[in-house]
């Protein structure tokens, strides 16, 4: 089933959209912080995306601009600024088509359900994990954070990734370890310190401190 994320503030229209596209069988999630869509954004990974202009706090061309730093996840515009000038902007963020409010519900799905296929039929969706607006791509093993992209080292991204798959819970050194066994060399508890600080100090440099808690006796958290 595709999953489609609406990002509109009008709840009248997220809800109409909503029911429509539930009798098309796609499964809906409206945005309710927009402060932090990102992170609703990753949590739901979905398909295809709606996104109003107007809304509190950010725009939709800051959205669109955010989340493809790290997806191509294909967007169409809601909105009834519907002049050339937004429709040309809306395009150049990376928005994939607009559509002009008012508009009939029969008509947007059809051009849901047209995107969706053009997309699908050649690419995948692309996983990304957010934690305190860092995006983590684990398609191009990319960490962005503040419009920079942050280099990381193959076992860097493999404690960075096991940590935000776990976000609020503990995990052992010794799951680290293994994780880091798997890959292709031996990995001792030393070793594994050494890769932990130097991925602390880079997430610091980013401006992301204390990103990583550790839990003495027990392991590494990522907290919520």
């Amino acid at each position: 089933m595709y999953r489609l994320l609406i990002i509109e503030d009008d709840i009248g229209i997220a809800n109409a959209i909503k029911e429509q596209a539930e009798m098309w069988e796609l499964q809906v999630h409206c945005v309710q912080n927009f402060r932090n869509v990102l992170a609703e954004f990753a949590a739901f990974d979905p398909h295809i995306i709606l996104l109003d202009i107007g809304l509190p706090f950010f725009n939709g061309y800051h959205w669109c601009n955010e989340i493809r730093k790290a997806s191509k996840v294909p967007i169409i515009f809601i909105s009834s600024a519907s002049d050339n000038m937004n429709i040309i902007m809306a395009m150049n963020m990376g928005g994939d088509d607009f559509i002009a409010k008012p508009f009939d519900q029969s008509v947007l799905m059809a051009k849901v359900q047209a995107l969706l296929r053009r997309t699908y039929d050649f690419a995948s969706s692309v996983p990304v994990l957010e934690h305190r607006g860092a995006l983590l791509n684990t398609a191009d093993n990319t960490f962005t954070y503040r419009n920079n992209k942050i280099a990381l080292s193959k076992n860097e991204y493999k404690i960075l990734l096991i940590l935000m798959q776990s976000k609020g819970k503990v995990v052992s050194r010794e799951k680290l370890m293994k994780a880091l066994w798997e890959s292709d060399c031996f990995v001792d508890e030393n070793t594994l310190s050494v890769n932990v600080n130097r991925l602390r100090k880079k997430l610091d440099g980013a401006g992301l401190k204390d990103f990583i808690t550790t839990k003495f006796g027990l392991g590494y958290v990522v907290l919520d």
